[in-house]
């Protein structure tokens, strides 16, 4: 069967394949030649038509300033410009005579922007459309005054700062509210057959308005002034916290998105509220940039040792790899040619030794191989059935193998270029530590110790050298330096910090660091100066050793919070109250809580529908609302500009989404990481993972280097030139651009989201298993983007054990991808199926746990009655019966018909009443 990315690139048809084969049928090996042509004419056209580059993409927040201003209009909206502009200047010709906007005194701007916000409180719709337009354009940049883009840039950030200062955010959030609440709006559109643009013109230049403001004012540049960098701030807080008893301005956007995906409002412009939502969760939590800060900062706080590395950073030094190509690999095929086959044949066996050899990721090449070309022999391709992903999820198993390219001449020993190194740190967690030890408990000795990583007796030698080299593996001097710092400058601190007190002194001897009691012996001055320390040399010692083992075991924030809250659940009365910091984050996850399933939901039906995979359905929800026009096209060329708005349109829903989830998720786990797994269980629950399988399976490649743009008619270009007349030439030719920036964006996010998902989570882990995720994600390495490939490898790593020594077997490329990009951790035999993590009868044990323990720190925290268990109680039978109540004034009139009614005239069963007790 062929592959589906070849499909999409021009591969030929399936009968080349089939029949290609001289010894696959069961031909004699006459036919052989024939078979050799054939595959060497597939295999240059498949590999010419999938030939990527590498991709020079930066990863980060946003794309550019002036690609997200115009993402926020569909090809559709573009008359409405014109619209805007004349409904301005038909309202400043009324209020300013003989000037124009950019030639106002700032005093005079803000005084005709008071003027607008006044006539924005009318009841009239039509004039406060027509009012709320005029501010729309001078938040575009009062682009009729302007000579150039970066002319309308710099006016419309101008403008956008000069309307918040003048309340203008808050005036429109008000309008919004009423929008929201349209009844009539709601029911009009529910009654419509199909509903179109004119349909939510108020919404759109509502949201309009306050995405130019978001965007804008979150900006930073180091030219603002000290009056904009505080009014950012200002505006940072106001969106972040409640106001005026009023929820935080991203749950009212949550809120609208489900009112949409519920059926009650079809008509809201979603891809306007899901860039704004989007926006305002990254102005009020932050973008990566301060979320690795806020990460350095709580690490600090809970006394952990500093981050060694930012992934981003290190992902952007390192190279792609070349893909494995499918005309030289088996592919996911889980069937090994026959033994008869292989079996005397050198050739062969040469064959597929070489499928180790072609990822050029380091340009190496292996100067001790041998350069004899291999026997050309055709191996017998074999296919796996279609599988279905939520019923429409067609997999393909297998891709052809046909001969490797004969071997070029060997390289030079000046041109090797050896790596350096892997770029990863390894890590070590106490978990690790504790498996190894049960798993060797268990061979040597019959019976295990729980939770004790210190105690090796009857343990063999090599066990003890494994725990110590898993303890004390790696020691970088920069740690011994902060180390010694902190001894030198204060001298009368314990031997072992309150952080490190799980770790005894008891257990450390200075014979077991002679690496370090040597280098403190070389480096006088420290020596000289620990000497006088009061807990002499060998307490020094044991302090290093300590701090060592906390410097290099890896302790994540989690595991702190997770000991935490097992604590606070052990002695609540103790322990008293946990004091929870009001951040942004803390917030908005309260605010979310009661909705929380409702918002994830809605959001995954949302990227369903914008999927390019998904089919039509009358059950779906229609996402196109703001961007069909009223009158449908009816040329071709009309019919070829809305195709390629309507596939931008989607493009765009996903990029908002995937990024949105993500930030959800890295704030959250920041913040709490039972606020992560609460978001991740209901996302899992909603099928968030088959969700994204299936969007990746698709033709990737084409996917990111799909051209749904029209340069010349995106915002600021289309409103500063004179627009040239559109032909379906230039439609077909899009832009100059080796790929789609926000498509290669909205990719990552989404391995992004699945890694997080799945990450030491085997039963997750498991459904990408049974989803067949493994051929789907490898042929998403023929994208040449060093980011991708790494989020990919690792999707690939967590279920390589499960996959079955066959597939290992026929994929060594990207197994040796992986070993070369993916970070190790020490003692992890990812590649082979005998992790005790492995066994799958703990899966539906370990989500129920995980469960109960989410749901334990919800009621813990935010369900606080009134009346608390551990409320005191008074047991004086005179005191609670001396207590005076407050009655209603008409119960002294009332009483004895109420005695009547509710004690009289109420049997009462005695028996029942005492069986109960």
């Amino acid at each position: 069967m062929e592959d589906p990315a070849a499909l999409g690139a021009g591969n030929p048809p399936a009968n080349g394949y089939s029949n290609g084969n001289g010894n696959g049928g069961g031909k004699g090996k006459p036919a052989a030649p024939k078979g050799r042509e054939t595959f060497r004419s597939q295999r240059r056209e498949s590999e010419g038509s999938v030939d990527c580059p590498t991709l020079e993409f930066e990863y980060g927040d946003t794309d550019g300033h002036a690609a997200e201003l115009s993402e926020l209009y569909s090809y559709t909206e573009n008359p409405e410009f014109t619209t805007n502009r004349r409904c301005f200047e038909e309202d400043f010709k009324t209020q300013v005579q003989g000037k124009e906007w950019l030639e106002l005194e700032e005093d005079a701007q803000k005084a005709y922007v008071m003027g607008l916000l006044d006539r924005l409180e009318v009841v009239s719709r039509e004039r406060r459309l027509k009012v709320a337009r005029a501010v729309l354009y001078l938040a575009q940049g009062t682009f009729g005054e302007c000579d150039s883009e970066v002319d309308v840039l710099h006016w419309s950030r101008y403008n956008c700062f000069l309307l918040y200062q003048m309340g203008t955010f808050s005036a429109f959030l008000e309008l919004l509210h009423m929008e929201i609440d349209n009844s009539q709006a709601c029911s009009s559109a529910l009654r419509k057959p199909a509903i179109s643009i004119a349909d939510s013109t108020e919404l759109r230049v509502l949201l309009s308005v306050m995405y130019l403001m978001v965007e804008n004012i979150r900006l930073e540049r180091e030219t603002d002034s000290y009056g904009w960098r505080r009014a950012r701030e200002t505006f940072r807080t106001e969106l972040s916290f409640s106001m005026h008893n009023e929820e935080p301005f991203a749950l009212l956007l949550f809120s609208m998105v489900t009112k949409f995906c519920s059926g009650l409002a079809p008509h809201f412009p979603i891809k306007k509220v899901l860039l704004l939502l989007w926006k305002v969760v990254m102005f009020t939590l932050g973008g990566f940039e301060q979320l690795q800060a806020l990460k350095v900062q709580k690490r600090e706080e809970l006394g952990l040792p500093p981050l060694a590395e930012d992934s981003i950073q290190v992902v952007k030094s390192m190279r792609a790899a070349s893909p494995p190509s499918y005309t030289l690999d088996l592919g996911e095929s889980q069937l090994a040619p026959p033994p008869s086959k292989l079996r005397g044949r050198r050739g062969s066996r040469r064959q597929l030794l070489t499928k180790q050899d072609s990822l050029d990721i380091y340009n190496e090449r292996d100067l001790f191989k041998t350069e004899e070309p291999a026997t050309e022999e055709e191996e017998e391709s074999a296919g796996d059935g279609e599988r279905t992903l939520d019923g429409e999820l067609d997999l393909l198993e297998q891709d052809p193998l046909v001969p490797p390219p004969p071997s070029q001449a060997p390289l030079s020993a000046e041109r090797v270029a050896f790596p350096k190194g892997l770029p990863w740190t390894p890590k070590v967690r106490q978990k690790d530590i504790e498996h190894f030890l049960e798993m060797s408990r268990n061979k040597f000795i019959g019976f295990t110790l729980e939770q004790d990583t210190d105690t090796l007796v009857g343990l063999p030698r090599p066990i003890h050298e494994s725990v110590k080299t898993l303890k004390q593996a790696f020691w970088p001097k920069r740690l011994r330096h902060a180390a010694c710092r902190i001894l030198v400058a204060q001298p009368g601190i314990e031997p072992v910090p309150p952080v490190l007190g799980a770790w005894s002194l008891n257990h450390w001897t200075a014979r077991e660091v002679p690496p370090l009691a040597l280098w403190l012996k070389v480096n006088a001055k420290v020596f000289a100066a620990l000497q006088t320390w009061k807990y002499g040399i060998n307490t020094v010692l044991k302090h290093f050793a300590a701090v060592h083992d906390a410097k290099h075991k890896y302790i994540s924030i989690a595991d702190v919070q997770i000991k935490n809250e097992e604590e606070l659940e052990k002695c609540p009365m103790s322990l008293g109250e946990e004091v929870v910091p009001e951040t942004p984050c803390e917030i908005l996850y309260q605010g979310m809580l009661c909705s929380l399933p409702q918002y994830m939901i809605a959001l995954l039906k949302i990227l369903l529908a914008a999927a390019p995979t998904s089919k039509a359905k009358t059950d779906s929800i229609n996402i196109l609302a703001d961007v069909l026009p009223e009158e449908m096209p009816i040329t071709v060329l009309q019919s070829m500009k809305l195709g390629i708005d309507v596939n931008r349109h989607k493009e765009i829903i996903v990029k908002s989404i995937s990024a949105l989830l993500l930030l959800l998720l890295k704030h959250f786990k920041l913040n709490h990481i039972y606020q992560f797994e609460y978001v991740s269980q209901h996302l899992v629950f909603a099928n968030c993972i088959p969700l994204i399988l299936k969007f990746f399976n698709q033709n990737i490649l084409s996917y990111i280097t799909a051209k749904n743009s029209i340069s010349v008619l995106d915002y600021p270009c289309c409103i500063i030139q004179d627009l040239p007349e559109l032909t379906t030439e230039s439609l077909e030719a899009g832009d100059n651009n080796q790929f789609c920036w926000r498509n290669l964006f909205s990719c990552i996010n989404l391995l992004r989201l699945l890694n997080k998902l799945t990450k030491w989570k085997h039963s997750r882990t498991m459904m990408l298993v049974v989803f067949k995720s493994a051929p789907i994600l490898k042929r998403a390495l023929k994208v040449k983007q060093a980011m991708l490939q790494l989020y990919v490898l690792k999707l690939l790593k967590i279920q390589t054990k499960y996959l079955g020594r066959q597939w290992r077997k026929s994929n060594m490329k990207t197994m040796s991808a992986i070993y070369q990009k993916v970070r190790h951790r020490m003692n992890d035999d990812w590649a082979y199926g005998n992790d005790i993590d492995a066994r799958p009868w703990d899966f539906q044990a370990e989500e129920c746990t995980l469960r109960a323990n989410i749901e334990a720190f919800n009621s813990r925290r935010y369900d606080r009655p009134q009346d608390s268990e551990f409320s005191p109680v008074d047991n004086c039978l005179q005191s609670v019966l001396g207590q005076r109540l407050d009655l209603p004034e008409d119960f002294h009139y009332s009483y004895e018909l109420w005695l009547e009614r509710e004690v009289f005239s109420q049997p009462i069963c005695w028996e029942e009443l005492l069986q109960n007790h």
